[in-house]
């Protein structure tokens, strides 16, 4: 079955090249559009797209309160927020992020990076890319502990191995991408993951990696 999308910009221009782009590819379709939260809040509930190219910056409401209401415990669907940002709006993203947004994606990013980060957030994981999370991360790094502050309690709850899968997560590498870093299957992978997240009492991978940076179990442009 086709990736169901909804388009959320304030500039109709823009929505246009993205569908362009996106009905080239016979596994995605669009099947809406909006030029604000609200309205992104209505299709999202009329239409049950399972990704949202949302925008950050837009009128009656931004893109940060809509992917919080998209994506909170009183969400209508399964619909996952992949949020399109500019460097000059760094810090809207993280509080995007935070929000439950599944991933950030430039503006001015490739066709191709575009559809890749649709698929990879569709299929449940997080999109973000290793550099782009780095200079993110090191923008704020004042804000983000220094790694000498206690170590929260819910780190100690990890095996070391489940520690290792956390600090790649927050890297921004993909399960396969772990699997081969550590010699394993992705399946065990998976599995590791989901501990984590159970044990630490998280939604999802994006809220992982922001856990590991704001812990100091990372810090920004670590390798």
């Amino acid at each position: 079955m086709a990736i169901r999308v909804l388009l959320v910009d304030d500039q109709p221009l823009l929505r246009t090249g993205f569908r362009m782009i996106l009905e080239a590819e016979q596994d995605i379709a669009v099947v809406g559009e909006a030029g604000d939260g609200l309205q992104a809040l209505d299709q999202v509930r009329a239409l049950q797209p399972d990704v949202v190219l949302m925008d950050i910056r837009m009128p009656r409401m931004d893109g940060v309160e809509a992917t919080r209401q998209i994506t909170g415990p009183d969400r209508d669907g399964p619909a996952k927020v992949l949020v399109l940002t500019t460097f000059d709006l760094d810090e809207y993203v993280v509080e995007a992020l935070r929000a439950g947004a599944s991933g950030f994606l430039l503006k001015d990013a490739p066709a191709g990076e575009l559809v890749q980060a649709i698929r990879v957030v569709a299929a449940g994981e997080a999109m973000l890319a290793p550099s782009i999370t780095r200079r993110l991360l090191d923008k704020y790094a004042t804000h983000l502990p220094s790694g000498e502050e206690p170590v929260p309690n819910g780190l100690h709850t990890l095996t070391d191995r489940e520690v290792e899968v956390l600090k790649l997560v927050a890297r921004g590498l993909s399960n396969a991408e772990i699997a081969a870093d550590l010699f394993v299957s992705e399946t065990t992978v998976k599995t590791h993951v989901g501990h984590v997240l159970t044990k630490l009492g998280l939604r999802d991978r994006v809220q992982a990696a922001v856990y590991a940076y704001e812990s100091g179990l990372v810090r920004p442009g670590a390798q």
